[in-house]
């Protein structure tokens, strides 16, 4: 096994023993070996060093980025037979998924991931697309030492005009060991915030250094294109608006009025200068556009008075950890009920879930039990999942769900 050049004073390879279990997952195409997995291995190992896990047999089974800082601690790049892990077979890991993509999107869409982590062989990476300017996002300190190459791959084969890097909380300490900090700029000239980008023919803005994510949560974008074909002449309630991306897309999609509500007055504040964006489109310059800063699960069942054809309900994650489970599909059930009681007859219940601890079929049945309890009769017209520039290959991946209910 061959990783590129070797150090000037290399150590013997990094070498994991692991349980019979941990060997089954991996032969099943997991990217993920959990500490707790590690029966034994030939050394210390440090962050973003490659190690090699050997079968009960002494054959080769996988490569990855070892991580001695995190409960995941080898994320797999190869499995199966002996592979080269040289330029070649870097610069085809990321050709692959950009190639996926070509075909998906074109000059109206311009805002996308381009790599969507361990489901496209990139563990705990995050590539997004904003029109000229490409955000890289980290889940693991093990891609620190690997850096250089990444972005030298990226020039050539996106060549953006800026390369931005975001790190996910946990990271964010250990990076300064190798001199990399959030928001850093490593490519190009730092952005002059915020960035527009184009998602259907529609402009918006993201803020690459601050916002949420990488700057916008691109993953609605097919939810949101479902909400703007059933919109026409409708009074819209987008709860948990953010900067209004569902708002948007209903207004084009010919709503009367559309009310984007949410806890901050900053999101709120993107969401008018979005619509300002796209003032010269004719529905959305008719549309009137109303934006209410409260708390959803306080607002929505103290306003009996007000009704929609639409409530589209989009939550951020409710369950950021297993033991939080339970109490999210409750939450879950309690929205969906106040959001039904806010529907005119005939109106439709637009309800999602990225909480990747709770699975589809149980946020779908908390939605489902509260419009049985509505009393109202109702008919189920869709459940939709990830988008294709968001590939699940594997269970925990899973974690976009919406789902469509008719009253």
């Amino acid at each position: 096994m061959h990783t590129g050049s070797p150090p000037a004073h290399p150590l013997p390879r990094l070498r994991l023993r692991i349980s019979p279990v941990a060997e089954t997952l991996i032969r099943s195409g997991h990217p993920w070996l959990f500490a707790d997995s590690v029966r034994g291995q030939n050394r210390e190992g440090q962050p973003g060093e490659f190690a090699v896990v050997y079968d009960r047999n002494d054959a080769f089974l996988a490569i990855g980025l070892y991580d001695p800082g995190s409960p995941i601690r080898l994320r797999v790049l190869h499995c199966g037979k002996p592979a080269t892990l040289d330029d070649a077979w870097w610069t085809q890991r990321l050709a692959t998924p950009l190639a996926m993509r070509a075909p998906i999107f074109d000059e109206q869409t311009d805002g996308y991931r381009c790599v969507n982590g361990e489901s496209d062989g990139w563990p705990g990476f995050v590539l997004d697309r904003y029109a000229e300017s490409v955000v890289i996002k980290l889940y693991t300190a093990a891609w620190f030492p690997h850096l250089d190459r990444v972005v030298r791959l990226i020039q050539d084969q996106i060549n953006p005009a800026r390369l931005i890097l975001r790190l996910s909380r946990n990271i964010q300490e250990a990076a300064s060991e190798f001199a990399r900090t959030e928001g850093q700029t490593l490519h190009g000239t730092p952005p002059d915030p915020p960035v527009v980008f184009r998602e259907s023919g529609l402009r918006f803005e993201a803020d690459l250094i601050l916002g949420q994510k990488t700057g916008f949560f691109l993953d609605q974008r097919e939810n949101r294109r479902l909400v703007e074909s059933l919109s026409r002449d409708a009074k819209i309630l987008n709860a948990f608006s953010f900067t209004g991306g569902f708002s948007l897309y209903a207004a084009r999609g010919g709503a009367n009025t559309v009310t984007s509500l949410d806890i901050s007055t900053h999101a709120l504040d993107g969401a008018k200068r979005n619509f300002a964006l796209n003032a010269s489109n004719a529905n959305v310059g008719r549309c009137r556009h109303d934006t209410i800063q409260a708390d959803v699960f306080e607002w929505l069942p103290s306003t009996a008075g007000h009704r929609f054809n639409v409530v589209i309900l989009d939550p951020p994650s409710l369950a950021r950890r297993e033991t939080e489970r339970a109490e999210a599909i409750r939450a879950y059930q309690r929205l969906a009920a106040d959001g039904i009681k806010r529907l005119e007859p005939g109106g439709l219940l637009v309800a999602a879930s990225c909480s990747a601890h709770v699975s589809a079929e149980e946020f779908f049945d908390a939605v489902r039990r509260a419009a049985r309890s509505s009393g109202r009769p109702f008919s189920e017209w869709k459940t939709t999942g990830h988008a294709p520039d968001h590939p699940a290959s594997f269970p925990e991946a899973h974690y976009l769900k919406c789902i469509f209910l008719r009253f």
